[in-house]
């Protein structure tokens, strides 16, 4: 399973005092999805390694309906990046807008926690090549960052 999209209406629990969910019920969400990806792939349990560039594009109401979509984009030996895209929208309507994004690191990992090798992804469509070029470049940038 490359691909994974969670549904579920923004509960008034999940919302703060403005009547938004907060960023870091919004980044569980997106843990979880992010997770269920990666464990779908690699049929195994998986560990959160990295989260970056979560970029919070706008808020999301309560009872508004939302999805976290979770897209394998590109693995490595034991690694595996997803894209994580959150969208929500005001149920009666049916739009959906991109409300948060961001890219995360999961490696596949045994009883032990040593990780394991994955099933390598070949992207298929033009918008999975796309995507598996700008996470390795992505990737590539945040290198060359830590050993400067």
């Amino acid at each position: 399973m490359s691909v994974i999209t969670m549904r579920f209406l923004a509960a008034a629990a999940a919302a703060g005092p403005d009547k938004t969910v907060s960023g870091g019920t919004v980044m569980k969400w997106i843990d979880e999805a992010g997770y269920a990806c990666a464990t779908g792939w690699a049929r195994r349990h998986c560990l959160t390694v990295y989260a970056s560039g979560v970029r919070f594009h706008r808020p999301i109401a309560m009872n508004h309906l939302v999805e976290v979509e979770a897209r394998l984009a590109y693995t490595g030996h034991t690694g595996m990046n997803i894209a994580v895209e959150v969208r929500s929208g005001d149920v009666k309507g049916g739009r959906m807008l991109k409300t948060t994004e961001c890219l995360m690191v999961f490696v596949a990992v045994d009883e032990e926690g040593q990780h394991m090798p994955v099933d390598a992804w070949r992207p298929g469509t033009p918008g999975e090549m796309a995507l598996a070029r700008a996470v390795r470049v992505q990737l590539e940038s945040y290198r060359t960052l830590q050993f400067a």
